[in-house]
């Protein structure tokens, strides 16, 4: 929900010293840190973050395309608006706003709130912002930064859009794959079930390239 700097003004800054793209080792995080209140993992699977609000903030109410949003108030009170209801939540208590459910968060009392959240998939542009008249506003495609995430500016978008491609004929391949295991399978059982998973896994698993090369490409187009 609320990962981009535009979003939520007033919020923590960021300290840039964690870039969790990638997971590795066995890292521990704790929200009592001031260095840990930032995104801990961008993946195209799953987009992982403590957040920091201060007193009086808003922040801007929008939608997700494709992502499911988990919300887990760890310090602090927020009053949550998901699809038209509204709730105030505290320390230790959870809510999800679906795809397409628009959200908005606002920092109620005295104290700063602090929250985990996590957004899956996590496939640009994030977030979709509407107009008062329900209207859906231009995609706004947010640059890595936004998500602590650095890039190889070495690479260019010509060789992003090649990788693109073949991405997306590699996605194709392995439905095709799929699909042709499916027809061939005459009775569900153990052994069925097992070919059909290998050929769904590996088509999910070129699905997560796909997007991930589209996470770095998406955002370095001039508008």
């Amino acid at each position: 929900m609320i990962l981009c700097p535009e979003c939520i003004p007033g919020a923590f800054p960021v300290p840039k010293k964690l870039r969790c793209h990638r997971a590795m080792g066995f890292p521990v995080y704790d929200f009592r840190n001031p260095e840990h209140i930032t995104n801990m993992l961008v993946t195209p699977q799953i987009r992982s973050r403590f957040l920091r609000m201060e007193p009086g903030t808003e922040a801007q109410g929008h939608t997700h395309d494709l992502g499911h949003e988990i919300f887990l108030i760890l310090s602090g009170r927020c009053e949550f608006t998901i699809d038209g209801e509204t709730e105030v939540l505290g320390p230790g208590q959870l809510c999800v706003a679906l795809v397409d459910q628009w959200h908005q968060v606002r920092v109620v009392g005295d104290e700063p709130m602090i929250m985990y959240l996590s957004v899956t998939p996590h496939v640009q542009p994030t977030h979709t912002f509407w107009n008062e008249d329900g209207t859906r506003q231009p995609s706004r495609f947010a640059p890595s930064s936004s998500y602590d995430v650095e890039v190889d500016e070495s690479v260019d978008e010509k060789e992003l859009l090649v990788r693109l491609a073949n991405a997306s004929g590699a996605v194709a391949e392995a439905a095709g794959q799929a699909s042709e295991v499916i027809g061939q399978t005459a009775a569900f059982e153990a052994r069925t079930r097992e070919t059909i998973w290998e050929a769904l896994r590996e088509l999910h698993t070129r699905l997560a390239r796909l997007d991930d090369t589209w996470n770095e490409l998406a955002p370095r187009a001039n508008d």
